[in-house]
This record gives C-alpha cells, structure tokens and sequence, in this order.
C-alpha cells in the first residue's frame, strides 16, 4: 500500500489495543482519545499527512522498486549525492511540524530499518533466514508504513564496565527458550519512546559489545514484533502533557513522546521476525558495519538544525517582545545559537559532501564530521536553554494559565503584563511557550534526552579519538621536523 495519512496511521494504532500501563492502569479504549497520549498521537498524524500534501508528494515519497507504490523517502537507501540531499530536505521537512521537539518521529526509526535492510548479509554468518527476515521486514514495513518503537538499553541495575547479571531472577530481556515457534525472551528492556503510539517495536542489541565468554549469549539477539503480541507490555513514566490546553503547555500538550519500559512476560517471537539469536559475533558487529551510525546521525543532526532555529526564532521574538535587543550581552548570546547552528550545518554539508558508497551499495554520508556533531550538540543545546532563561528572567514565572485570561482577572491581566509591543495575553502566550521549551517537565526532558541521546558522551570521545585517523597530520609534524633549518 502507499505511504498512510494520517488517520490511517491512528486508526491502526488504535486498532492494536496494546498492553499499556499508566499510572498503574491497564488503558483501554482508543489510545488516540487518552489525555497523555492524543496530543503527540494528533502531531505525529499530521507528519503523515504530509507526505500526500501536493506541493511536497515528490519531497516526502519516492516510488517503491518492488511495487511502484509511492512510499516515505526516509526508507530511501541513498545511491548518490542527490538522494542524500532529498532524504535531509524530507527530514527537515516533518521536522518543522514538530519544532525539532520530536525524537522519534518515524523517519528515525525508518532510516534505522533501512540501514539493517540493506545490510541484511551481516546477518548470515547467524543464518541465512535471518538475513531473509531482516530484508523482507524492510520491505514489509516501508510498503506498509509502520510505526515503529524500539529499544536498545538494558535496565540501568549496574553500570560498572563489566557486568554479567547474577540475579535469581531475571531482569534484562534475555534468550530463555528456542522452539519451534521461536525465540522466547523474558526480562525488561529500556526505554521505548513512543512504545504506546506505534504498530511495532525492534529489539536490537544495545549499543555496548558483549564479551566473547559463555553466558553472554542469550543478549545476543535482535527481532521485531506487533506492540500486541501477548505478553509484551509497556510501563509509562508520567505524562509531561497534564491535560492542559496549547496556551498553558504549548509544547507539552502537543509533542510529549511518553518514554515506556518495555516487559517481556516469556513472549513467543516467530521464527521469520528472529534476526540474530544467540551470535555474539554478529551482535557485535552489526552496527559498526551496516551503516547504522552514519545515517541515523545524519538524520538526528539534521532534525537538531531545526530545532535549534526555531529556538533562535523563539529567543528574538522574546527579545523584542520586552525590548531588550539594544544590549550587547544580548547580541552576544544569541550570536552563540548563530554559530550553533551554522556548525551544525557544517557538519552535515561536510559529511555528504564528502559520503561515500559502502559496502551494501548505500550511499552513506562520511561519519567524522557526524561524530564530532555528536560530541558537539550534547554541550551546546544546555546552554541554548539557559539563554533562553537569561532573556526571559522573571518573565518567564510570571505566567497565569488560560483560565485566568478567560476569568474576571483578565483586564488587570492585560494591563500589568503587556510588553512594548503586546497585550498581557499575547505576551504571556509567548512566554509560556518559552517556560514549555526550558523550564517544565516537558522542557527537562528535552535537555537530558539532548544530552545522552547519543550515549554516554565519554565513551563517545573514545570512539571519536579511536576513529580519527591521524597519522597524516603527525607525518606532516615529523616532516616537518626533519626539514634542515634554512
């Protein structure tokens, strides 16, 4: 079928009836109509409709090559130069729906897939059937459209460098059985964004390599399955949505992707969803090799362009609410979110600029300038924030809700809150949306998932130290010194 609108995309989700958890409540009833999960249900409608908006049809899909359907450029494997610029223009796209706050709007996850399906023949030193499964689940979900969650952390219990759990009881998701059904995994995972709003979750192995020693095995694995498959079940933190209207939480109420633990109750997954069972080998390897890193940073940086400039557009319409742009200080911290954001699109021009086919004929921007993004972003999106708040100051706690403005209070309101250029209801309107994106729940959030949505950011400096070749710079050095002296 072609690429799904957007009530398509919410009829199926409800349709699933998934096992979710909030509050300590099973949800029943249409997932799309309870209050900590329709706003972001409602925005992640609208990025599929998007794709069938006839001035961008062409941008937002591309026709299948099995089915000559019209499906979601972010399944696209890139063969050039021109298909990694429309991939960035069709991310970016969906990105300015969702002011970059999105961190698993589907093009994640679909870049993700098309990573592991193009690379499917990693899969075979496992077995051949399950590089199979991998390509014919590519092919399944992008000619369908799914949604999908995932997850690829384990329950944070010890976080010392090697660690092998030696509980009575299991806790990370493991092998416990194969059949002739398939794989049986038992255990918890973390941490499934989105885990309510999706047709489907992949289980891939974590981003860390497991020792090549007995009892490692049953980490080893990777498969995809239906969110209603029986005793799989989704355990929600509390919505940073509380219910209350786009002027009290502007952001909150309409982008809170709700994080789930993910529990697996001795859940049956068929053998034609299985990718990896029990290689510790190919568990090993699969990222580094498949292209995963270089394409699904490529996509996240490409989002975070978007989100820093609707925050330089929220810091100026700020500073000339209250007048305050005649400061230098003022001119000096936003030119920071300037440079933030002319880096980072250096970053992303640099990396296809210099892309390169890999191995599974993918073509793949080149990871350097994406890894230093990612070491980049984590310590420059705090600081956005805190500017944010040092514009605002005392402006952004003298915020009344909607249902002040709406109450007896509202010509006192308006007079003792206006700006130079606004009523206090307008004023207040665009400081609230201010406090959503860096003082609330909603605002926090954003801040931790920026800061550790790559992983650990140590650990990323080694990869980046470990990956940068050097050698021709200290050739130049030692050329250098060899030289006579004139």
């Amino acid at each position: 079928m072609p690429a799904v609108n957007g009530q398509q995309y919410i009829e199926r989700i409800d349709q699933l009836k998934a096992n979710i958890w909030y509050e300590g409540k099973k949800i029943t009833g249409k997932i799309s109509e309870h209050p900590a999960f329709k706003g972001v249900i409602k925005s992640q409608a609208k990025l599929y409709d998007l794709q069938h908006h006839p001035d961008l049809i062409d941008l937002m899909t591309w026709k299948s090559d099995t089915t000559g359907n019209r499906i979601g450029t972010s399944y696209l494997p890139p063969r050039n130069h021109e298909d990694l610029e429309k991939r960035r223009l069709a991310i970016q796209e969906w990105a300015k729906l969702s002011c970059g706050m999105l961190g698993r709007s589907p093009d994640y996850m679909n870049t993700a897939l098309m990573t592991f399906g193009t690379s499917a023949k990693i899969l075979e030193d496992q077995s051949m059937e399950c590089a199979q499964n991998m390509k014919k689940y590519y092919e399944y979900v992008r000619e369908n459209d799914l949604a999908l969650t995932h997850t690829f952390i384990q329950p944070q219990v010890n976080r010392a460098s090697f660690y092998i759990e030696e509980s009575p009881e299991i806790i990370a998701a493991q092998i416990v059985d194969e059949n002739d059904d398939g794989i049986v995994i038992h255990g918890a995972r973390l941490l499934a964004t989105q885990g309510g709003t999706t047709d489907e979750i992949i289980v891939f192995p974590s981003g860390a390599q497991l020792p090549q020693i007995s009892g490692t095995a049953p980490y080893a694995y990777a498969f995809a399955i239906p969110n209603n498959t029986p005793g799989l079940k989704f355990m929600t933190r509390e919505s940073f949505d509380y219910g209350k209207s786009t002027f009290d939480h502007p952001l909150g109420s309409r982008f809170e992707e709700m994080d789930t633990i993910v529990v697996f109750d001795r859940v049956t997954v068929p053998w034609d969803r299985v990718f990896i069972h029990g290689s510790v080998p190919v568990n090993n390897r699969l990222y580094n090799d498949s292209g995963f890193f270089s394409h699904t940073t490529h996509q996240i940086i490409c989002k975070n362009v978007i989100k820093t400039e609707f925050l330089l557009g929220l810091m100026q319409k700020m500073i000339d609410e209250i007048n305050v742009g005649e400061y230098q200080h003022i001119h000096e911290k936003i030119s920071e979110v300037i440079v933030g954001i002319e880096a980072m699109k250096g970053f992303i021009y640099s990396s296809e600029k210099q892309a390169k086919m890999n191995q599974w004929g993918v073509f793949s921007p080149d990871p350097n300038p994406l890894l230093a993004a990612t070491q980049y972003y984590p310590k420059i999106y705090p600081r956005f924030v805190e500017i944010i708040q040092l514009i605002g100051a005392s402006g952004l706690v003298s915020i009344p809700t909607e249902a002040d403005f709406k109450s007896e209070l509202k010509p006192e309101l308006d007079l003792y809150l206006q700006s130079s250029q606004s009523k206090g209801e307008d004023k207040v309107r665009l400081f609230r949306l201010a406090w959503d994106a860096c003082m609330s729940a909603f605002g926090s959030r954003q801040v931790l998932y920026e800061r550790f949505f790559f992983g650990d950011p140590v650990r990323l400096a080694t990869n980046l130290y470990n990956k940068y070749n050097r050698k021709h710079f200290v050739e130049r050095v030692n050329d250098f010194l060899q030289k006579d002296p004139d």
